[in-house]
């Protein structure tokens, strides 16, 4: 799917300065994503006068609507998200760089782990500055000590990385644990300077709000259905409080996925038919879920950058239960806005959980706090602004 635009540039945000007009690329690995994650972006580029294009897999009928409204420019590109087959890696490659050959970009803007590996490798070729966005290193980097396959998939992320970025001289990442990988693998070249963005952000204007409900207490979980998430974790916490006669409700919002560490269709029949948890399955506006919901819970095993699933949460006034996974438990303050547990320990999920049940006054409370924190440190406006002025297509004095 190929179609193009021209940007129209007459809803400019408010106290955005156009520079000189420059061409940017925007590259991600899931169509969705550009909607869901980086529309404000994406917006805030063109309001600030420059000609964008963005290249995605995977772009749906809906996402294709929401950048046509928008007037955004977009190609769909191959590209497996998972896998390291090389001729398929290598299709990517030839795509991208066509592309940067024909557009001549002042930019490429690469996030997560195979746009920026293949979009910088594209760029060098190409001849084009690149600033990567690391959104969480991922599976790769999971394991602080992989064996086996894990290894050899690990050896040959970092390999990649180093000859891509090469040339790269400013990063973006997310947390002190991305940094000190980033670094300590030589992801980046020592001189490039790393820039630490607190994620994606998140609209408060867009997530208001709202009074929790408190009887009974609902818990929410959002995100695909992977063991690596916890889901597993929170269905046997779910048990645990269940035998002791705790009153509650679970709600386990997601699809399901073709990734081996998915949760299997027989499992998630077994909790349907045992009534543990509610399974609706995926959607693509997680606010009224979030309105029905008393507390949100993440208990990933995975380092997830700055979950958006959590920050969503907690501007609409929720407070959330997660786990000690880098970028997770420093997204709360625990105690204050909800609760971290160490990652894996069903007995610390069920007993933060219990706290809430026992006592729901505190869902209010850490609600508030919860919303009180994420519109200080996490506003996506905010985010973005810091994120165009240091690569030069926003002037700081103004934004």
């Amino acid at each position: 799917m190929t179609e193009t635009f021209v940007a129209d540039n007459a809803f400019a945000a408010a106290g955005a300065v156009p520079r000189r007009r420059r061409k940017v690329v925007v590259i991600a690995s899931l169509g969705w994503s550009l909607i869901n994650f980086r529309l404000e972006l994406l917006r805030r580029i063109q309001a600030n006068g420059h000609d964008l294009l963005v290249l995605s897999p995977e772009i749906d009928e809906a996402t294709a609507t929401a950048l046509r409204a928008e007037r955004i420019r977009f190609v769909q590109i191959p590209m497996s998200r998972t896998g390291v087959n090389p001729v398929s890696d290598l299709v990517t490659l030839s795509a991208i760089l066509r592309i940067l050959l024909r557009e001549r970009p002042d930019l490429v803007l690469p996030y997560t782990l195979k746009p920026i590996v293949y979009g910088a490798l594209a760029g060098r070729l190409a001849g084009v500055r690149t600033t990567p966005l690391f959104t969480g290193l991922g599976y790769a980097f999971n394991d602080p000590a992989p064996e086996g396959r894990r290894r050899v998939i690990r050896d040959i992320v970092v390999r990649l990385h180093r000859l891509a970025l090469r040339k790269v001289t400013v990063a973006f990442c997310y947390n002190d644990a991305e940094e000190r990988d980033i670094r300590a693998f030589g992801l980046v070249p020592p001189h490039a300077r790393l820039v630490r963005v607190p994620g994606s952000g998140v609209d408060t204007r867009l997530f208001q709000a709202s009074e929790p409900p408190t009887d009974p207490v609902r818990f929410l979980f959002v995100g695909r259905l992977l063991k690596s998430k916890g889901v597993e974790i929170l269905v046997e916490a779910a048990r645990l409080l269940r035998a002791g006669g705790a009153r509650f409700e679970l709600c386990l919002l997601g699809p399901t996925d073709s990734n081996p560490d998915a949760v299997s269709a027989e499992t998630l029949a077994a909790w349907r038919a045992e009534g543990i948890a509610e399974l609706p399955g995926a959607t693509r506006d997680v606010r009224p879920w979030l309105a029905g919901a008393s507390v949100f819970v993440l208990p990933t095993m995975l380092r997830e950058g700055v979950p958006r699933s959590i920050l969503e949460a907690m501007s609409t006034g929720r407070a959330v239960i997660t786990t000690d996974a880098p970028g997770c438990g420093s997204t709360i303050s625990d105690g204050v806005s909800g609760f971290v547990v160490p990652a894996g320990d069903v007995a610390a999920l069920a007993a933060a959980m219990r706290r809430f049940i026992k006592a729901p006054g505190l869902i209010t409370q850490m609600g508030r706090a919860a919303r009180a924190e994420v519109a200080a440190n996490n506003d996506v406006h905010d985010i973005n602004r810091l994120i165009l002025t240091t690569i030069g297509l926003e002037d700081p004095v103004h934004g």
